[in-house]
């Protein structure tokens, strides 16, 4: 499908994976709209990338549905990819034997899975009521799961549940939408160089990129955005998880 001059919308597109690809994007011609917290960059990046900054918490209904319609203002919205995410650790039992809060819990869920899944239902709307193109496509939904989804660590059971459930859900939304010719695949990350790792010694990041089969090293967020690019390009990818890892298989810890 091909993306110049239209609208593309990036949760978490002012960091990370979403930058990357908020930025392939607008390379490729997209009219970018960044999702992202007030409190992040995505005002300065948007205004980078000529793009729009829509200011957005993924788990409200509303503040998503305007982000969509701020997005589909500027040109018919075709992609939508969700990368805002979180991933604090927490056992299911503390350090004394005690149940963890389950607050905790609720909060990587909430923002995981409910919030990817508030992102598509808002955005599908608009979406499924584009003109087709001439192979049929409306537009391509991508999502970001985790090998976390199939291999969790210990101290990842409200991560790996929240990515296994964005990775469940691929298959019955892109079976929903397929009517419409809107596309939705899942890009599943193996270990990647984002914010969330760049706190690390540099001494812990080479650990972790030494337990990558090849090429044994840590994932580039530009890596990502090239599979981004990919799905969109290719109109039979649907309702597939791919993962992106280097061939890593997580040990338990």
């Amino acid at each position: 499908m091909q993306i110049s001059h239209a609208a593309a919308l990036v949760t978490g597109g002012a960091s990370g994976l979403g930058l990357a690809t908020a930025r392939a994007l607008a390379a490729q011609g997209a009219k970018v709209t960044i999702v992202d917290l007030p409190t992040s960059a995505g005002a300065e990046i948007a205004a980078e990338l000529e793009g729009t900054f829509a200011a957005a918490d993924v788990t409200d209904p509303e503040q998503v549905a305007n982000a969509v319609t701020v997005a589909a203002d500027a040109a018919p919205l075709r992609v939508v990819v969700n990368c805002a995410g979180i991933a604090p650790p927490a056992k299911v039992l503390d350090r004394d034997g005690n149940p963890s809060p389950l607050s905790a819990f609720a909060k990587v869920i909430q923002v995981n899975l409910i919030g990817t899944y508030n992102v598509i239902s808002q955005a599908a709307a608009s979406l499924t009521k584009n003109d087709p193109t001439e192979s049929g496509d409306r537009g391509v939904i991508i999502n970001t799961a985790s090998v976390a989804a199939f291999e969790g660590q210990i101290g990842q059971p409200a991560y790996s549940a929240s990515k296994g459930g964005v990775h469940a859900m691929t298959l019955p939304i892109a079976r929903e939408l397929a009517r419409y010719g809107v596309r939705v695949c899942t890009i599943a990350p193996g270990i990647m160089e984002t914010p969330m790792l760049a706190g690390l010694p540099q001494a812990a990041q080479d650990s972790l990129g030494e337990q990558v089969p090849y090429p044994a090293r840590l994932g580039t967020p530009a890596e990502y955005a090239k599979l981004a690019l990919a799905i969109i390009d290719n109109g039979y990818l649907n309702g597939e998880t791919i993962r992106l890892d280097g061939a890593i298989r997580m040990a338990p810890r």
